[in-house]
């Protein structure tokens, strides 16, 4: 996380310098040219106080993802669900930057991994983080001018989305390892024996 923070400081700092030109590759809704801005919209904020704002979650809920081993299929998902819900949903005319919608699909992969894992220790880590960080999640409604609930929204939907998916792959291993007779544990599916 250290070195993502870093680069998040170092790109802001260049941003500053130049009057804050390179915001204007964000993500530019339904415009062909404004698709790459899905690449580089997490990496730019609008100003320090934005950076500062996405920080301390960022820092909190990256570290947590990466304590799961999950860290790069879970960001990649997001952060593709969420830059395209952008840029198929926001405003025309606009420019979207910032980390925030990757945050967003951390906390709900969080919140919900360990429902679709049948985890309980996941689910007092979802609850606990719930109770921390759960009044964000009205960030996924529009309200405030300027903050991009598209980003909030689809970054959110994002996490479920990795959630699902993760659970369902590792449900799919777990049987096929139970069920495989030369598996080194055995066969552990009712009615296989060797």
């Amino acid at each position: 996380m250290a070195c993502i923070v870093a680069v998040l400081f170092i790109i802001e700092a260049i941003d500053a310098a130049t009057h804050y030109d390179l915001d204007r590759a964000g993500i530019e809704p339904r415009r062909i040219d404004g698709l790459d801005g899905i690449l580089w919209a997490p990496f730019l904020h609008a100003d320090w106080q934005h950076l500062f704002a996405n920080l301390v979650p960022l820092i909190v809920l990256g570290f947590i993802l990466l304590l799961s081993k999950r860290f790069l299929v879970v960001t990649a998902i997001v952060w593709i669900v969420s830059g395209l819900g952008v840029w198929l949903f926001a405003p025309p005319y606009s420019v979207t930057v910032g980390a925030s919608g990757i945050i967003f699909g951390w906390l709900t992969y969080l919140l919900v991994r360990g429902l679709f894992n049948r985890d309980l220790t996941q689910i007092a880590i979802g609850v606990i983080l719930f109770l921390v960080y759960g009044s964000v999640l009205w960030g996924v409604f529009p309200g405030t001018f300027g903050v991009s609930w598209q980003g909030h929204l689809f970054g959110a939907i994002g996490g479920v989305l990795a959630a699902w998916f993760l659970a369902d792959r590792d449900r799919r291993r777990s049987r096929r390892i139970s069920a495989d007779p030369a598996s080194p544990w055995g066969p552990t599916t009712p009615g296989v024996r060797s």
